[in-house]
């Protein structure tokens, strides 16, 4: 069994629908790929938008293509604090009745009545990565964290695809407390 993962710091970031590309950016608008990230065919884009909250705004927040069928803004603890917002713990993609915000683009804004979650920790897995860890999709794992702040992060969920690629994502606040800085990797505990 290979119980060893590489750790990722998923930092704040925006997921945008088709929708909501045509009135931040204007109609029929191209997201610009500028870096290819670790799950296939998901890209870091050039264009940027502004999160506003009821208590503060964070400008120049990443949007991550492709397009999604529905926008949703991932943050931290701490981005949320910031933001004004109570944002719950969710995996991606799972929004119903969390924070609403506002983005801000260069065309256009949209008021965003849920959508601002904090991506719960995860690890993607294929089938066959999956296997070989020992593990299963929605399994709840620990993962030890070796480094100067040796840290074992418990409710790690499991998520496997046939397009995803082996990797464990915690946000910029984890990614901090446990110093989990450059390639960094860490063991899965059942």
């Amino acid at each position: 069994m290979n119980n060893k993962v590489l750790v990722e710091t998923s930092a704040r970031h925006v997921h945008l629908s088709r929708e909501h590309i045509d009135i931040l950016f204007g109609a029929g608008y191209q997201l610009t790929n500028i870096k290819d990230l670790s799950q296939p065919g998901q890209f870091a884009c050039q264009e940027r938008v502004t999160v506003v909250g009821p208590k503060k705004s964070i400008e120049r927040v990443s949007i991550l293509g492709p397009e999604r069928k529905a926008s949703q803004v991932e943050v931290s603890f701490t981005d949320a604090r910031t933001l004004g917002v109570v944002a719950p713990v969710r995996e991606s993609g799972d929004v119903a009745n969390s924070a609403p915000c506002k983005l801000v683009g260069p065309c256009g804004e949209v008021e965003l009545s849920e959508g601002v979650i904090i991506a719960k920790r995860h690890i993607h897995f294929t089938p066959a990565e999956a296997e070989e860890a020992g593990v299963s999709d929605k399994e709840i794992v620990k993962v030890k964290v070796n480094s100067d702040r040796t840290t074992i992060f418990d409710d790690v969920v499991v998520r496997v695809h046939p397009n995803f690629s082996a990797a464990m994502h915690i946000d910029t606040d984890e990614a901090n407390a446990s110093c989990a800085f450059g390639t960094v990797y860490g063991e899965i505990i059942k």
